[in-house]
């Protein structure tokens, strides 16, 4: 098993360095092709303006909008130009309603997409939109770069965040390609319930469901000392220098996340390392 299409989307080339670069170490590591959306976004709501004025200002914007996607085609496609990896790019042009149709019908074809951090400082709420889509609408895992990442790809140690949902399993089935290459994986288990059905073994399974992967796993076992799941999860990962995270997204209904947050949201924010996410 392998990764052999890797989708990224680019809305802002300069935001998506650390995004484009990680996509292409790893379909260089995994002989993979590697698809890149260069994506220019309409950002206008139409009916918003005053009668008359409605048509020329959507006109302007899509115009404005296929500018930004073809200007960003232009730089991909000479820095891809220099790697050693198979590739392609498109140029499109989509209104912001619709963002997440477009990327979640591509994610479908996709083993893999890479995503910069959909939160922070000149991030556009387009990248949410493309992230959500690709786990939910494509049903495929979402690999999400921090800012200015320059580590290794593969990772050497990697830390599954373990709570025995559906969504954790399932990142941990998307994500065996990173957990085949790791040296080590840390199997991260925080307050177990007393009274669960992994109470006298917690991460025992999931531990012998990797060997027999060929994976090296160990398990940790962490007390909640900190009042959000995700701070502890964070300080564990910066202690044992850990490359990347695994993890499940949503755990709680997407309205709750959206809303108070949570460990998806929360991971997403403070992260310094790759989190691969799956739904």
């Amino acid at each position: 098993m392998g990764y052999k299409t890797i989708l990224t989307v680019v809305t802002d080339l300069a935001a998506a360095k650390a995004q484009l670069d990680t996509a292409i170490a790893i379909a260089r590591r995994q002989d993979a092709h590697l698809e890149v959306i260069c994506m220019g976004v309409d950002r206008t709501q139409t009916g918003y303006y005053y009668a008359g004025a409605a048509a020329f200002v959507q006109q302007e914007a899509i115009d404005r909008a296929q500018q930004e996607a073809q200007a960003i085609e232009t730089a991909v496609k000479q820095r891809l130009g220099l790697e050693d990896v198979r590739w392609s790019s498109e140029a499109v042009v989509v209104q912001i309603g619709v963002v997440g149709t477009v990327v979640g019908m591509r994610a479908r074809f996709a083993d893999l997409v890479v995503s910069g951090r959909p939160y922070g400082d000149n991030r556009g709420v387009e990248i949410e939109a493309a992230l959500e889509s690709a786990m939910f609408e494509g049903g495929v895992p979402v690999l999400i770069v921090p800012d200015g990442y320059t580590g290794a790809v593969p990772a050497r140690r990697v830390v599954v965040a373990w709570n025995q949902s559906n969504e954790a399993l399932d990142a941990v089935r998307k994500a065996l390609p990173f957990l085949k290459a790791a040296e080590t994986v840390d199997i991260t288990v925080i307050d177990p319930p007393a009274h669960g059905p992994e109470r006298s073994d917690p991460g025992g399974q999931l531990s012998q469901f990797l060997s027999r992967h060929g994976v090296h796993a160990e398990v940790s076992v962490l007390a909640k000392t900190m009042p959000k799941i995700s701070d502890v999860l964070s300080r564990h990962v910066r202690e044992s220098q850990a490359d990347l995270i695994v993890m499940g997204a949503y755990g709680h209904s997407r309205f709750r996340e959206a809303i108070l947050g949570g460990a998806t949201r929360n991971m997403l924010e403070i992260a310094d390392v790759p989190v691969v996410m799956a739904h």
